[in-house]
């Protein structure tokens, strides 16, 4: 998946946890770069620690109010309504989940996050930002591309093989609910945009598209081709509509195999089948990021004092039990 994003060149495989000078080197990169929230290793070591001491280490802001630990504290939390398995969250369960994900009253600045709040400029920062040329055959696809993964990528890539330009249509959380009910989607409307601009497939996204294709939305955009992957299940509306008749009626209506047969769905079983993982490893994890928080804090109001900066200081702390 790494590979199909729009800003990936070259992927190292198998690099290690702790980046090294030498690992710089060997693939001809000049210096390492990292979101502004620390990661360390078991002995509680910074794993750019090196990087950091050469000069070599840059770093650059989160996208705020997103985070992969909060996504799966959402899915955790679905677990009494969604799948209705024999062995639910109790309440005591319940209640130390969404404490490990949700709480706005987070200590660490990373385990626990802010809700995402769009903006205009977030999202052209994402956007392709090129118009079709005129000769260009236009793909139109659609669905909820929620916790996008490695079969929308697959699915994404076979239907921009059927034209120049590929505008993908998605759904908004309501219609989303609509036909998959409980708490669906996990990601928000906007959450699942940026998800899906971010990768090279994608030309253009319809923002709250419609469920059914209709013939305005295929003038609008000028759409050649109208594909549907073939290994999703169909949702059919309340009133049983076929979404894709239009399509259809005109001739430009083809089916594409992603050749992958991962699902949505197929993430949210394996989490919550791994909970218990989840919260003993989360737990761990915010102990740590406290405390190398606190660190960075009083580094950084020691480094202010004398009017440098503490982007490279290295953080080391004690492993905390």
């Amino acid at each position: 998946m790494v590979r199909g994003i729009k800003w990936v060149d070259e992927v190292v495989e198998g690099a290690p946890y702790s980046t090294t000078v030498k690992t710089l080197d060997e693939y001809n990169c000049d210096f390492c770069v990292h979101g502004n929230d620390i990661t360390l290793t078991a002995d509680g070591v910074d794993t750019y620690a090196e990087v950091k001491k050469a000069g070599r280490y840059r770093e650059c802001e989160r996208t705020a109010g997103v985070s992969t630990t909060d996504l799966v504290g959402r899915m955790l939390l679905l677990t009494r309504s969604h799948h209705n398995l024999n062995d639910e969250l109790d309440p005591v369960s319940r209640e130390r989940t969404e404490s490990l994900s949700t709480d706005s009253d987070s200590h660490s600045p990373w385990t626990r996050v802010s809700r995402f709040l769009p903006s205009t400029q977030t999202i052209m920062q994402f956007a392709e930002g090129r118009p079709p040329a005129p000769n260009d055959v236009i793909v139109y696809v659609c669905g909820s591309f929620d916790l996008f993964h490695i079969g929308h990528l697959s699915f994404l890539e076979e239907a921009r093989k059927l034209g120049d330009y590929l505008i993908i249509g998605i759904y908004s959380d309501n219609i989303v609910n609509e036909y998959k009910g409980h708490n669906y989607p996990i990601m928000s409307l906007h959450e699942r945009v940026l998800s899906v601009l971010s990768f090279k497939p994608a030309s253009e996204v319809v923002i709250g598209a419609p469920y059914s294709i209709t013939q305005d939305l295929i003038d609008r955009f000028r759409i050649n081709v109208v594909a549907q992957g073939n290994r999703v299940q169909h949702h059919p509306t309340i009133e049983d509509i076929d979404p894709y008749e239009v399509p259809k009626h005109l001739g430009i209506y083809k089916t594409v195999d992603s050749k992958n047969g991962e699902t949505t769905d197929g993430i949210v079983d394996r989490i919550i089948n791994h909970r218990r993982i989840f919260e003993t490893r989360n737990a761990k994890k915010e102990k740590k990021e406290i405390a190398a928080y606190k660190a960075l804090q009083k580094i950084q109001q020691e480094k202010r004092s004398n009017g440098t900066s503490a982007t490279n200081e290295v953080i080391c702390i004690e492993d905390p039990k």
